[in-house]
């Protein structure tokens, strides 16, 4: 529960949610990825070395090392702007973390597998349950503990309704980028961890802390 009292300042607490914009050119689907049902009646949860609190905004603002979790879906980065609309609808934007990309992971529904993805920049929209990622975006499918399918963009959707994601290539800027999407799919049935063809453009992941 947040504070009463307007713009307070807090030290280490809970909540949770996520972050980043949509950008660019280009669309690709991807394969269906459920996310857990019941993550949407979760409450959200957060731990920070700080936080401040504007309940006449409806405004919390998380910095340094914020951790956010709401049910499976968990979210790490520097900086995470939580805004809630009257409706009860979060609102979340993460920016920064390691490497300088935020992360996000989110089991999904039934099965033993992870939705995890990282970007400069991620937005999560609670009132139609979407995540955006934007900015050195990658996104992979875990089963078993182990990376199977995984796509790279300048900007990422993800929908948890459907389990559809959509990853978009950037403009090229003087030749630094070919504005293409990347990615490698996994046969299903292959055993997790089974031969597979490097990512044409590897991302390492960023571990737990």
């Amino acid at each position: 529960m947040l504070p009463s009292n307007p713009a307070t300042t807090l030290t280490r607490p809970l909540l949770r949610g996520l972050a980043a914009s949509l950008l660019a050119a280009g669309l690709v689907s991807g394969p269906a990825a459920w996310a857990e049902k019941a993550d949407r009646a979760q409450p959200l949860h957060f731990a920070a070395d700080n936080a401040r609190v504007e309940e006449d905004q409806r405004l919390n603002v998380l910095t340094g090392n914020v951790d956010l979790t709401k049910g499976t879906m968990v979210i790490r980065a520097d900086r995470v702007e939580i805004r809630q609309n009257n409706d009860g609808a979060q609102l979340a934007t993460a920016t920064g973390g390691q490497g300088g990309r935020s992360y996000f992971k989110q089991k999904r529904d039934g099965v033993n597998e992870l939705i995890e993805g990282e970007a400069e920049k991620i937005f999560y929209d609670g009132r139609d349950d979407t995540v955006h990622f934007t900015g050195r975006a990658v996104m992979r499918r875990i089963v078993d503990g182990a990376a199977s399918d995984e796509v790279n963009g300048q900007a990422i959707r993800y929908d948890n309704k459907t389990g559809v994601y959509q990853v978009m290539g950037g403009s090229p800027v003087g030749g630094a980028s070919s504005g293409r999407v990347r990615g490698v799919i996994s046969p299903r049935g292959t055993p997790a961890g089974g031969a597979s063809p490097a990512p044409a453009a590897p991302v390492e992941p960023q571990g737990g802390r």
